[in-house]
C-alpha cells in the first residue's frame, strides 16, 4: 500500500511538469503499480531503472519518427509487361472513363479515373453508337495473355495494352 501511495504522489507531483514540457515519461509514470511489478521492474536498483529510462528516452524519438512515416503505396503495375518488380494488386481493374464516352476503335486511348492510360489494340472489335457519361469500365486479364476492356452494360470486349 505504501508503494502505491508513493507512486501516486510521484505521478501527481510530476504531472504538471510532464504536461507542460511534453517530454519523456518514465516507466514508473506510465505503468500502474501492478504492471510495474508484473514486469519485474521493482527488482531493479535505482541506477538500473534510471539507465533503462535513459535508454528509452534516447530510443523513443526514433521509434516515433518511424511510426509517423507514412507507408509508401504499392505502385499498380498491372497491364505492363511482366518484370521482377511488384505488380501491385491482383484481379480486375475497375474504374471510370471520365467525361463523355462514345465507344472505341482501334488505337484509341483512354485515361481512366485512376490515372492509368490504356490503348485499344484490337482491329476486329469496335463499340460504336453509344453515348455515355463517366461509364464504369473493367479491365480483365486474358486467359492466356493480355488485357481486355469492357464497359458496364455492354457485352463487347476489346484487347487493350497499358500505355501509362
Amino acid at each position: 500500500m505504501r508503494h502505491i501511495v508513493f507512486a501516486l504522489s510521484g505521478v501527481l507531483l510530476l504531472a504538471p511538469a510532464i504536461a507542460t514540457a511534453q517530454q519523456f515519461s518514465s516507466l514508473e509514470e506510465r505503468m500502474t503499480y501492478n504492471e510495474f511489478r508484473a514486469a519485474g521492474l521493482e527488482k531493479l536498483s535505482a541506477e538500473e531503472l534510471a539507465a533503462l529510462n535513459a535508454w528509452l528516452r534516447a530510443d523513443l524519438p526514433q521509434v516515433a519518427a518511424s511510426a509517423a512515416a507514412p507507408a509508401q503505396p504499392i505502385e499498380d503495375r498491372r497491364g505492363f509487361p511482366l518484370s521482377s518488380s511488384d505488380q501491385g494488386p491482383e484481379g480486375d481493374i475497375t474504374s471510370r472513363i471520365p467525361g463523355e464516352f462514345r465507344g472505341w476503335s482501334n488505337k484509341q486511348r483512354f485515361t481512366l479515373e485512376n490515372g492509368q492510360v490504356w490503348q485499344i489494340n484490337d482491329s476486329t472489335s469496335t463499340l460504336a453508337g453509344v453515348k455515355l457519361h463517366d461509364p464504369v469500365v473493367t479491365l480483365s486479364r486474358g486467359a492466356i495473355s493480355g488485357w481486355f476492356l469492357s464497359v458496364e452494360g455492354y457485352n463487347a470486349k476489346a484487347r487493350v495494352k497499358r500505355i501509362k
